[in-house]
């Protein structure tokens, strides 16, 4: 079995260097970077309460790697898989460096989520559990609707966060930290946009509809359907 694979594929080029050094200059005190132990905590306590096992994880879009490796360390699942467009992160990024065990089967690809989409490569590709984390408010709607409704038939669950327009607005005006890039959407947009695809069953925690429904879920606290 193959432990490392560094494969760089054809993609939109990502964030530049001085994106990531302006916008992460402190990153111990970021969310999902500076907790991100406690983020995995959560996401192992989760699903060890409704006795489900995460064996396989992919992180669509792993930044500098804190939340990737956080998992990968609680989960030890044999197979991992990240993709990441921007060519300064993926550089600083190593197998070395996420790999709690040598057992893991890790692939890094340098790409973008559509293009990942796109890609025939990954029809038969399917995974536990899927972290897409601080990416989705970069994406236009279509891009959005593209690669979640691929997401859904490629994990089963789904690790979600995304800052909506009260909380960009906040970071703004309150903590004077404007992302320029980032697009500003309303709850109800997202909602709109995931509903088709993903049951949000938990705090930050998604259930692919096309893998589960009221009847097949683990998750039996049918209360927390949304």
């Amino acid at each position: 079995m193959k432990s490392n694979k560094l494969i760089k594929a054809p993609g939109a080029s990502g964030f530049t260097k001085e994106y990531w050094e302006h916008n992460y200059s402190k990153p111990e005190d970021m969310e999902g970077i500076g907790n991100a132990k406690q983020h995995a905590l959560y996401a192992m306590s989760t699903f060890g309460h409704e006795y489900i096992d995460i064996s396989t994880i992919i992180d669509f879009g792993f930044g500098l790697g804190h939340l990737f490796q956080a998992m990968l360390e609680l989960f030890y699942p044999h197979t991992a898989y990240g993709i990441e467009p921007s060519s300064y992160a993926f550089e600083k990024v190593t197998p070395e460096m996420l790999k709690p065990i040598d057992s893991t089967e890790l692939t890094l690809v340098q790409t973008d989520l559509v293009s990942w989409a796109l890609s025939s490569d990954n029809d038969d590709q399917m995974f536990d559990l899927g972290l897409f984390t601080s990416v989705a408010q970069y994406l236009s709607d279509g891009e959005l609707e593209l690669a979640l409704s691929i997401m859904a038939r490629r994990v089963q669950f789904l690790y979600f966060t995304v800052p909506i327009d009260i909380e960009l607005a906040h970071q703004k005006e309150t903590l004077e930290f404007h992302d320029t890039y980032a697009i500003s959407r309303s709850r109800e947009d997202y909602l709109s946009i995931l509903s088709p695809h993903f049951t949000i069953v938990s705090n930050r925690i998604l259930e692919s509809k096309f893998y589960f429904t009221e009847e097949s879920t683990y998750f039996r606290d049918l209360f927390y359907r949304f």
